[in-house]
């Protein structure tokens, strides 16, 4: 199978099944095909992007006693990683001359968030909800669209989505394990370690990429567009232990720490 095959698997089925099937292990990169922009990925008409205001916001962390609020907040979490994998196979296809490890890499990353959705899904069917049964936004997709570099991208999305999550992913597993729920927890667990990897693979290829004459910082806030800002990569509790995991140096991680993400 070919990658670019997978990543339009991903993209224009309207399955959610068929996207989150796992490619082979075969899987080779012999035929890229051009540079092309997908303006917004193929779903099931239930989970088709609608404006951020109509989908339900997270719960409130004392809500969660509710079994039902659970579940909602795995709904949202669940369409925040098929996103995440949409948006990954939109660059797989939107920059097909990046280096060839890269996007070999890429494919792995996209494996850890087609389970990562499997598991959010399986949660809130456990807790009796349906996939698709509340309105999802694309907040994430709309913020790829403006991406017109691989260095774009590795701002938007390991460094800042995911490098917020690394401090989510620990708030949520609190929060569950506070309202008796054992099992949720442990898939934030799991979620945090996979994100900790995803971070430090965006590092990595963030500093390959990167002005060499810039520091990590310097390049990090250049190359993020507005409104996405280094705050915006930090939760509400800030954890130095994942980024230091990750291989962020501890000035960065101080420059971040200093940052708010209080602002709208």
């Amino acid at each position: 199978m070919e990658l670019r095959a997978f990543a339009d698997r991903v993209l224009f089925s309207e399955s959610i099944d068929d996207k989150l099937i796992a490619p082979d292990a075969s899987l080779t990169d012999a035929e890229p095909g051009p540079a092309e922009r997908v303006a917004v990925p193929t779903r099931p008409p239930r989970l088709v992007f609608c404006g951020r205001k109509q989908a339900p916001p997270m719960p409130h962390p004392e809500a969660l006693a509710d079994p039902r609020r659970r579940a909602i907040a795995h709904h949202i979490m669940a369409n925040h990683e098929l996103q995440a994998l949409e948006v990954m196979a939109f660059v797989l296809r939107a920059f097909p001359d990046a280096p060839p490890e890269f996007r070999q890499g890429m494919v792995r990353i996209m494996m850890d968030e087609q389970r990562h959705t499997r598991l959010h899904i399986q949660r809130l069917t456990e807790l009796g909800l349906t996939f698709g049964e509340f309105p999802v936004n694309g907040y994430f997709w709309g913020k790829a669209q403006e991406f017109e570099t691989v260095l774009d991208y590795l701002a938007g999305l390991p460094l800042t989505f995911e490098g917020r999550n690394l401090d989510h992913t620990i708030e949520f597993e609190d929060w569950f394990l506070a309202a008796g729920d054992e099992r949720s927890a442990a898939i934030m667990r799991a979620i945090h370690r996979d994100e900790i990897n995803h971070v430090a693979f965006g590092l990595h290829w963030f500093r390959l990429l990167k002005p060499p004459e810039l520091s990590d910082w310097e390049a990090y806030a250049q190359a993020l567009k507005w409104p996405l800002r280094p705050e915006k990569s930090r939760g509400k509790s800030f954890h130095r232990e994942p980024r230091l995991a990750a291989g962020m140096s501890p000035e960065f991680i101080d420059r971040l720490e200093e940052t708010s993400d209080d602002a709208p």
